[in-house]
């Protein structure tokens, strides 16, 4: 008996979460993906190199950051930079 309460107590509070957790639609175009694509393979190839002074970019997460900001400058759809 006290298994059929924690499964039916689950399932209440899975359905609440499902309803808090649904979002309008995508935050990122895909045109906006395949900008980051091309600079991830860029940066694994070894030709990706940062702004202002040209080093090669070796992190990932730099690679991501400068794919999503081509995006923003070319007005793809893709969330605003966090502060």
């Amino acid at each position: 008996m006290a298994t059929k309460k924690k499964s039916s107590s689950a399932k209440k509070s899975g359905t609440k979460r499902a309803a808090s957790k649904k979002t309008s639609g995508r935050k990122y175009s895909p045109s906006a993906g395949k900008n980051v694509e091309t600079e991830m393979r860029e940066m694994k190839r070894g030709k990706l190199k940062s702004g202002r002074s040209g080093k090669k970019v070796t992190n990932p997460k730099q690679a991501i950051a400068i794919g999503l900001s081509k995006a923003r400058k070319e007005g793809k759809k893709v969330p605003t930079k966090r502060p």
